[in-house]
């Protein structure tokens, strides 16, 4: 085993990124054998299976919602209308109001 005390910055990051390689390429080859063999399950018992693969990433992440709602009394606060209500609009609510007269 290496002792990584001894490596110079360079040579540690070459270490790690030498890792990360081995890393992507042995889950790529697990991926790739675990797909075949769903196929040779699904081909023993008569069925077709088609595995789409594509980025895995969320298309929705770092979308932003536009506004629904202003508060009256201040015009800074804001609420898209998913999640909880906020306290503002809420107490609002309480005194007797309607939540479509926020609506922007």
């Amino acid at each position: 085993m290496t002792n990584f005390q001894d490596l110079s910055e360079h040579e540690l990051q070459a270490v790690i990124e030498n890792a990360e390689k081995a890393l992507r390429t042995r889950q790529e080859s697990k991926r790739k054998e675990v797909i075949a063999k769903i196929k040779e399950l699904a081909a023993s018992i008569d069925i077709t299976v088609e595995i789409k693969e594509g980025d895995r990433k969320s298309s929705r992440k770092g979308v932003k919602v536009p506004i629904k709602y202003r508060s009256p009394d201040d015009p800074a606060l804001t609420w898209t209308g998913r999640g909880v209500t906020p306290k503002w609009m809420q107490a609002l609510i309480d005194a007797g109001r309607d939540r479509s007269e926020f609506e922007v």
